[in-house]
């Protein structure tokens, strides 16, 4: 007993001895580059339940709550993040806008952990979670699909959707009271991508009927997908059915993955193709088969695209246009200066056409300054593939080279480089004007950056334009009057209305605003 007593207590000495000596190296690898140090891995599900205690574990580092602040703390826009068990292991934060650069641009050296994203298949291989030969197969198949005929359609169609609202749901009211602005959002983004994503005109007061074969609606299934996608990422398959509603998520699901495939094949079956612009007609036409009679991609690679591409281009264009509405609510000479310029360029209250984008570069500077403070995105991973360095400046002025060794897991910290003060002056406040003087662009990364950046970038701001400038137009939007908050500050209403919490994108936690119609003049 004895015997086997010494046995184990030797195994776990020289287990412990083995993560020091693993550690140790890690540190003398990186030269001793200043960051966090844990007794717990950062990547271990039990350290992230646990709040941050110095030297055992970082907890989880909230990259949206800290903001800059652990970059200031260290003196350095990279800092290091090593720990020791179960291994040790090495990684860093960058919010170094030449390193970053320098890492967006390498791609061969700097690929992305694409293990991260295994979970992003589940209607099948897609552009987000490959790498290689095979990603440049995707980007090569989704690029015609984001054309700028393409975009107009987006912009036509997001203007006769916002129109529709005014006309069937608010129906001329003069005041429209919303208890979470998201509702407004999410539903806008939904119908947009139903439109111009599948070509499925989706009525704003209206659902479409059942068709034979389904037990629930097109768009029934496309929002269910959207919002409650992270149920089907977190819970195992065979627990899918143990709820009412892990059931309703599963069927819907189910439902989109056969809505899909019908699409497929009733349009590879149409003898008489009508000319589509939509975004997954296009793709379907991009992946026509070629001189050798082979698809371009396969059905299940095209629905994994187009689920990406729902995932996307929904739940972020709402809520960061959520979060848009409600800095435009809290600063009303900003609301104000953005109707002044809408109706310099919309002479007469005229709708919003495509060709007016590029003049509405206040519209723009509105999005851009609220995707700067509220990134949709607030950590972009990376994986160093060889031993390398990157230089950056420390606080005091000095210059460092970080040894970076293969197999270092990277994060482009989106939100520490957004509020570095090197590159924003008054990075915490809301200033649109900054995107209309010179900024350093290479600092401002909420679509990411490099050949891998958001393929979708254009209909996104196509969308968001034309929803902004059409409902500005039209309505003031202030704050919803609550008694309970009769008394609060201007500081107290912002931080409550601005209230978020990280999920798979930022998400505004309540956003209560009122709509209220413009009197139109003489």
């Amino acid at each position: 007993m004895q015997t086997l007593s010494l046995i184990v207590l030797t195994s776990i000495v020289l287990y412990v001895v083995r993560l020091y000596v693993e550690y140790r190296r890690n540190m003398k690898t990186i030269r001793n580059y200043p960051g966090y140090r844990t007794f717990l891995s950062s990547s271990s599900i039990f350290a992230n339940l646990l709040p941050q205690i110095p030297g055992i574990a970082t907890g989880r580092l909230n990259l949206w709550r800290s903001k800059h602040d652990d970059f200031e703390y260290f003196g350095s826009d990279i800092f290091s993040v090593v720990n020791m068990w179960p291994t040790s292991n090495l990684s860093f934060r960058v919010a170094d806008p030449v390193a970053i650069k320098e890492i967006t641009s390498t791609r061969a050296l700097w690929p992305k952990p694409v293990e991260r994203y295994q979970g992003l298949k589940l209607f099948g291989s897609n552009i987000v979670v490959t790498e290689n030969d095979e990603w440049k197969k995707h980007r090569r198949v989704a690029n015609p699909a984001f054309s700028e005929r393409n975009n107009r359609m987006v912009w036509e169609e997001t203007v006769k959707i916002v129109n529709d609202m005014f006309d069937n749901d608010w129906r001329d009211r003069a005041e429209i009271e919303v208890d979470h602005c998201v509702n407004i959002t999410l539903k806008l983004a939904l119908l947009v991508i139903g439109s111009a994503g599948f070509g499925r005109s989706i009525s704003w007061d209206n659902d479409l009927q059942i068709p034979p074969g389904h037990q629930m609606s097109f768009k029934d299934a496309l929002h269910i997908v959207s919002v409650d996608i992270i149920y089907k990422l977190a819970v195992p398959d065979w627990a899918m059915g143990l709820t009412k509603k892990l059931r309703t998520v599963k069927l819907a699901f189910d439902e989109l993955r056969m809505y899909m495939q019908d699409m497929i094949n009733e349009r590879r079956d149409t003898e008489k193709r009508t000319e589509r612009y939509d975004l997954f007609s296009s793709l379907l036409d991009a992946s026509a088969e070629d001189s050798d009679g082979m698809a371009k991609l396969s059905d299940s690679e095209l629905t994994g695209n187009i689920f990406i591409f729902l995932l996307a281009g929904h739940e972020t264009s709402a809520h960061t246009l959520c979060f848009c509405f409600a800095l435009l609510a809290l600063y009303q000479d900003e609301q104000e200066t953005l109707l002044k310029h809408i109706n310099t360029v919309l002479v007469d209250r005229r709708t919003p056409e495509y060709k007016d984008m590029p003049k509405l570069t206040y519209s723009m500077a509105v999005l851009y300054e609220t995707l700067r403070l509220f990134p949709p995105v607030n950590g972009i991973p990376k994986k160093a593939a060889e031993d390398f360095s990157l230089s950056t400046s420390m606080t005091s002025g000095e210059k460092r080279v970080i040894p970076v060794p293969r197999g270092s897991v990277i994060i482009l910290h989106v939100p520490g480089i957004h509020y570095n003060p090197k590159y924003w002056k008054d990075p915490h406040e809301f200033k649109p004007k900054r995107f209309l003087e010179d900024y350093n662009r290479d600092a401002f990364i909420p679509f990411s950056a490099g050949v891998r950046s958001c393929i979708g970038r254009r209909f996104s701001e196509t969308e968001s334009i034309a929803i902004l400038t059409t409902i500005v137009q039209k309505y003031k939007i202030e704050i919803k009057d609550e008694p309970q908050f009769a008394n609060e500050t201007f500081d107290e209403r912002r931080e409550r209305i601005l209230r978020c919490k990280a999920g798979i994108t930022l998400s505004p936690v309540r956003v209560p605003l009122v709509f209220k119609r413009r009197v139109e003049g003489p």
